[in-house]
């Protein structure tokens, strides 16, 4: 089966009006969200510590967006970003916790250096996110909050002891946060891709990755960033706005049996 291409996109979502914070926007999947994003009538805050990556995609969405260097695991780099989007667009309605790291090992050669990594940027870094966005999606009178977690959050993978624990907790962070703020008109979901052609993924199996088969996968083919990127976009829009707690998994299959 061939992968639509990212003009093929649906486009039947809009966000117009809204702000939204998209993490790790410098390239790959957060890249494709913040451009979806801005088609649909979106402002965005464009974060990444890769700066020169991040700039370069803001600059491409012209007076729709505005690029902060974001350290994700940082407190104080998260009031900076949130102040950002308030004096930069007046509002905060959305946040794309997009931004992690991937890295593999099996558990009895993992380090404890590189677990407490893992777990400060895919882990801690949307648990202090939240924190700081709540007082403005308060303000705009409620949000949408997506959590961008992964198949290893749904399952055990091999190799993937620190990777898949981070990814498990955010899993679990959505559906507390979700609860938690329910009653301010704040959504809280996540987000579970399999393998999308990012460069991060590339960058492990090869450039050639999203272009190969795949037997493992039902659908035979690796996802497209935008694949991911529109259902994040949905999750964002008031399409959803009956949808909280939940989890998404995109990952053609790979989970179902």
């Amino acid at each position: 089966m061939t992968a639509p291409t990212d003009s093929e996109a649906a486009d039947g979502v809009r966000l117009d009006g809204k702000v939204a914070l998209i993490t790790g926007a410098g390239r790959g999947q957060g890249a494709v969200e913040a451009r979806l994003f801005a088609e649909a009538g979106a402002r965005i805050v464009v974060t990444d510590v890769r700066e020169d990556e991040g700039r370069e995609v803001a600059a491409g969405l012209g007076s729709a967006a505005v690029f902060v260097p974001h350290d994700v695991s940082d407190a104080a780099s998260w009031d900076r970003a949130v102040a950002t989007a308030v004096r930069s667009f007046g509002r905060l309605d959305v946040l794309v916790n997009n931004a992690a790291l991937w890295r593999t090992e099996p558990v009895d050669t993992e380090t404890q250096e590189n677990f407490e990594l893992l777990f400060r940027v895919n882990l801690l870094g949307p648990f202090l996110g939240i924190k700081a966005a709540v007082p403005a999606l308060r303000e705009a009178g409620g949000g949408s909050v997506v959590n961008i977690s992964s198949t290893a959050g749904l399952v055990g993978i091999a190799r993937h002891a620190a990777y898949g624990s981070s990814k498990f907790g955010l899993r679990g962070l959505s559906k507390h946060a979700a609860l938690d703020l329910a009653p301010d008109g704040i959504r809280v979901n996540s987000v579970h891709p399999g393998m999308v052609d990012t460069p991060m993924v590339a960058g492990a199996l090869g450039q050639d990755a999203g272009q190969r088969e795949h037997p493992r996968v039902p659908l035979r083919r690796m996802g497209r960033p935008s694949e991911v990127a529109e259902l994040v976009r949905f999750l964002a829009s008031d399409a959803s706005s009956y949808i909280t707690g939940a989890e998404f998994t995109v990952d053609g299959g790979l989970t179902t049996g």
